[in-house]
């Protein structure tokens, strides 16, 4: 924060109380909506662009995706589509596919995700797949041939 700033806060007169308000933060907020047609295009674009604080807009109907970026709160941006479109709408729940440890494991891999992208899943039955039981790996290790005391059978 500023001098200016500091100083605007200390003189400000325009309020009776001296709450000091809390700023928004630029953000980008992806959304995944169906997009099938031209007009649904127009209409998702429409419905958020008059929206206070969006500074930019842009669809991708291949991916049936949405990004609005500017001082918005994001759970505001989803409503508003929903009500203004009557669609079915959600945050972007797909990461790409090299950030996922496990990208086909069975609750990451999504066939309706675009290409290169899979579902953000942070479920702990997911992330069980990454690490072995000690018996585990006992008995993958007992055939390696890194291991010098493996067994000679293999």
């Amino acid at each position: 924060m500023g001098a200016l700033d500091h100083l605007s806060n200390i003189f400000d007169c325009s309020s009776g109380h001296s709450k000091l308000k809390k700023r928004k933060q630029l953000q980008t907020v992806e959304i995944k909506v169906k997009i099938d047609c031209e007009g649904c295009e127009r209409k998702v674009r429409r419905s958020v662009e008059g929206m206070k604080g969006v500074t930019s807009v842009q669809v991708e109907p291949k991916q049936s995706k949405l990004t609005v970026i500017g001082y918005v709160d994001p759970e505001k941006v989803v409503a508003r589509v929903a009500h203004r479109t009557g669609k079915k709408v959600e945050l972007w729940p797909y990461v790409p596919y090299d950030v996922v440890e496990h990208p086909y494991a069975p609750g990451v891999y999504d066939k309706k995700a675009p290409a290169g992208y899979v579902r953000n899943a942070q479920d702990p039955r997911v992330s069980q797949l990454a690490r072995a039981s000690s018996t585990e790996i006992r008995y993958t290790t007992a055939f390696s041939d890194e291991n010098p005391t493996a067994c000679v059978v293999m």
